[in-house]
């Protein structure tokens, strides 16, 4: 992926990871950033280029940084004898880097007193937590979501996170008081066969171990059931502090005021009572919340493994040539580093001393290890397995790919799938159906049931409220994301968000860019010809004096071409680049410009005398384009860029699995037909500009094709956000990223076919949830409201109502989780 190493507030320190929170006002401190301390509420951009926001404790007062040997500006330990150092008040500062000098020097203030300036300067965040089933809930601690009552998640898993305190303290509850719940229920089950108590007498031994269950352990449920009635968000725990709190508090009643109550109501000697009940529901609750927290915990293992590919220090070179270790977040952009065999690369970076193989498949899911050496890019976190490298760090911090990896994953995983969308709809009036449903049930079988009929009527009405689980619809699609999210990055695929994993399953269309998608994306110079009495060497100098200015791979070639003839290239003045056709700008006193066809049609300027040989390279596969001088062209210069190895294999598999593949290029037609014949493309268009790729999009959506498109360039942005999905290469440009849904990490087309199999299985399995939790609570809520005793007799007991629907989430999340553990076939 490439990022801009410019950093928003970076104020001249050396290490990009070294940022100051971005806030109104002047003022704040240089933070270094570890990558697996970014969160998604940090204000990342689409493609994960993360702001600065975890950071290292402020430092000290100014006195103890210069006897202690710390950099005032970046908090980095540095030894007593730092070369770079700076006088201050009398006190001499050490620096690690002299980016932190001249920050330091320029503004010695606003590191040694750091409070003085930053009244307006936004506090730097900690951890934030949000809701699986809501992520506009975000909150800075642990909690309930005030919608469904669901415990809050950390935005961004860490290594160092403890063990969920929700999770620690429902344990507590439920082991304390299981052996209550267990004696309560024996005594209310045997206690009169036994004879051991009076009628009276086992009412108040049931109360005595019931209230512990209900009122402390079950504390929480209500906290949440007045939650979801005082925010008008009915859900889950409205429905279980309902029925708890109507069987627990009829229970109650009963035993203080017996007298209240009609003979109807008698059983065993006594006004029936239903504490086991209510202690046994509240047990299996804790119980299934349990099970559910602890299944939720495993779909941010995807997001915890990326984190621990990092490596924890580095070797840095020093310009004196003694090695030391440092720790990652000490390294600066520009350091040299040494990866020995068999060590992980520790940052983003080139490779300007030696050659080894690199194995990337931890980042981008292929198998085979890549041969590194001097200009070579390196990705931190990948595995050096054979020889000893020098490299540069480019990239550190929240710049790495492993950095933006990990936040795209984040970000996928809280957002929502538009089948979500029906299944929030479903549930908010699920819940109250539910209590419609349990009010009519208990006033039917009260006024119509046998005798005891009342008795009857406050056992089903309870069993229909705790047996009803629209936390199971709630989680059906959520949890079937995050899985899917963080399986597929690990393949190499990152999907921006959840709506881009349910539409990929459905494309039949798939326009694709030639140069970077199709191609490797590095063209080399094949040749030049001159017209007009200009030399060879004169066209290309031109050419290249005016290419400097852009950033487009063919015009690297024409540069490098230039160069290396050791031609002597002038600046261009007035450059400007028409987009997916050349450009053009003033060499000298000259107007130049260069591009295809189109550009000089645009121009008005005749190409017929080279149009032939123009022609006779495009054949050969190459990208052809006229130089012309002052409105006449006066050269032609080609350059070709060769196909990718896995192209052909991708574009067959694509075929094969029905997906129509059109290629649109902003090369010659020419050219065009040489790539497409050779990778068996039946249907490419030439010389197409960026509107004409979009058009193109909206022709193919207008025919009722679903369309994907592929791409890597500035030029391809357009018909990306145009597209139904958009799939950017990892090895392409920003704009392209940002302006699509699907990054494949590694640029490879085969990684479509692993995201759609992704897709596909995704959309199964949250379908499966539904269905599953559709139907459990469509049989499971009349079955508890009775309707089965006039013909079978049957009846279900709150007690096993409570079991059901705990079983009900733990099994959604379980099915969920088997995605973590496909691997695709491609």
């Amino acid at each position: 992926m490439n990022t801009s190493n410019k950093q928003p507030g970076h104020d001249g320190c050396s290490n990009p990871a070294h940022t100051r929170p971005q806030a109104s006002g002047s003022g704040g401190q240089c933070h270094a950033v570890d990558p697996s301390a970014a969160t998604p509420a940090t204000g990342a951009d689409v493609h994960g280029k993360l702001k600065s926001t975890d950071a290292h404790a402020s430092h000290d007062s100014s006195t103890a940084t210069a006897r202690g040997g710390i950099d005032p500006v970046c908090g980095m330990t540095v030894a007593p004898d730092a070369p770079l150092h700076a006088m201050h008040e009398g006190h001499d500062y050490r620096f690690c880097s002299a980016g932190c000098r001249s920050s330091f020097v320029a503004d010695p203030a606003r590191y040694l007193q750091p409070g003085a300036d930053t009244a307006a300067e936004a506090a730097v965040p900690g951890a934030q937590y949000t809701c699986p089933m809501h992520p506009e809930i975000v909150r800075d601690a642990p909690g309930s979501c005030p919608i469904c009552g669901m415990a809050l998640e950390p935005m961004m898993p860490s290594l160092d996170d403890g063990e969920n305190p929700e999770l620690v303290d429902f344990r507590r509850r439920f082991w304390w008081t299981l052996p209550l719940s267990v004696a309560v229920l024996l005594i209310s089950m045997a206690g009169h066969q036994l004879g051991l108590f009076s009628a009276a007498t086992r009412t108040w031994i049931e109360l005595a171990l019931s209230a512990p269950v209900v009122l402390w352990a079950g504390w929480p449920f209500f906290q949440r059931w007045a939650q979801s009635i005082g925010n008008r968000s009915p859900n889950m725990w409205t429905l279980i502090g309902t029925g708890v709190g109507a069987a627990f508090g009829y229970s109650l009643v009963a035993t203080l005021a017996p007298g209240l109550f009609p003979d109807s109501f008698q059983e065993h000697g006594r006004v029936g009572v239903y504490f086991e009940a209510a202690a046994i529901i509240v047990s299996l609750t804790l119980l299934g919340q349990l099970l559910e927290l602890k299944a939720r915990s495993s779909t941010s293992a995807a997001i915890r493994d990326l984190l621990g590919l990092a490596p924890k220090t580095a070797r840095r070179l020093g310009d004196d040539g003694r090695e030391e270790d440092i720790p990652l977040t000490h390294v600066h952009v520009g350091d040299r580093l040494r990866v020995r065999p068999g060590e992980k690369v520790p940052v983003d970076g080139e490779v300007i001393e030696g050659r080894s193989s690199v194995d990337e498949s931890m980042l981008t899911g292929e198998p085979m290890p890549v041969e590194k050496s001097p200009g070579d890019k390196l990705i931190g976190a990948t595995i050096n397995a054979s020889g000893s490298l020098v490299m540069r760090a480019d990239r550190v911090g929240a710049e790495t790919v492993l950095a933006q990896i990990v936040q795209l994953v984040a970000q996928a995983q809280r957002s929502r799938a538009p089948m979500q969308r029906m299944a929030d709809k479903v549930s908010f009036w699920f819940v109250l159906g539910v209590l419609s449903i349990s009010l009519t049930t208990f006033l039917v079988w009260g006024w119509l049931g046998p005798e005891p009929s009342w008795t009857y009527a406050v056992v089903n009405a309870v069993a229909v409220l705790i047996i009803a689980c629209p936390c199971a619809l709630g989680l059906a699609t959520p949890m079937s994301i995050m899985v899917a999210t963080g399986r597929a990055a690990q393949a190499g695929v990152l999907f921006r968000d959840a709506e881009a994993i349910e539409r990929l399953r459905t494309i039949d269309t798939l326009i694709v860019d030639k140069t970077g998608t199709l191609t490797q994306g590095k063209p080399t110079f094949r040749e030049v010809l001159a017209s007009a009495g200009l030399a060879a060497d004169e066209v290309l100098r031109l050419a290249a004096s005016l290419d400097q200015g852009s950033e487009h791979p063919l015009a690297e070639a024409i540069v490098s071409e230039a160069r290396r003839r050791a031609l002597v290239l002038e600046p261009a003045a007035d450059f400007e680049s028409a987009t997916g056709i050349g450009v053009r700008g003033r060499v000298g006193s000259a107007r130049v410009a260069l591009g295809n066809t189109a550009l000089m049609q645009q121009l008005g300027v005749d190409v017929s005398a080279l149009q032939e040989d123009a022609e006779r390279l495009r054949r050969e596969g190459g990208s052809a384009m006229f130089l012309a001088v002052d409105e006449r062209v006066v050269g032609l210069i080609a350059v070709a860029d060769s196909i990718k190895d896995s192209t052909p294999e991708a574009i067959a598999a694509l075929r094969a699995a029905g997906i129509r593949v059109v290629m649109a290029t902003g090369d010659g037609k020419t050219t065009a037909a040489a790539v497409a014949r050779e990778l068996g493309i039946e249907e490419f268009y030439g010389e197409v500009r960026p509107q004409d790729k979009s058009d193109l999009v909206a022709r193919l959506k207008s025919e009722g094709r679903r369309v994907a498109m592929a791409g890597d360039g500035i030029n391809d942005a357009p018909a990306l956000a145009a597209a139904d999905v958009g799939i950017a290469m990892g090895t392409g440009t920003d704009v392209a990223m940002s302006s699509a849904q699907i990054t494949l990490v590694k640029g490879d087309l085969r990684g479509i076919l692993r995201a759609r199999e992704i897709s596909q299985a995704t959309v199964a399995n949250m379908k499966q949830n539904l269905v599953f939790a559709f139907a459990y609570n469509a049989l499971g809520v009349p079955i508890a409201a009775g309707v089965l005793y006039p013909v079978f007799g049957l009846l279900l007991s709150p007690m096993i109502a409570a079991l059901a629907m705990s079983l009900s989430s733990v099994s959604v999340v379980a099915n969920a989780l088997r995605l973590g553990g496909r691997r695709g076939s491609h």
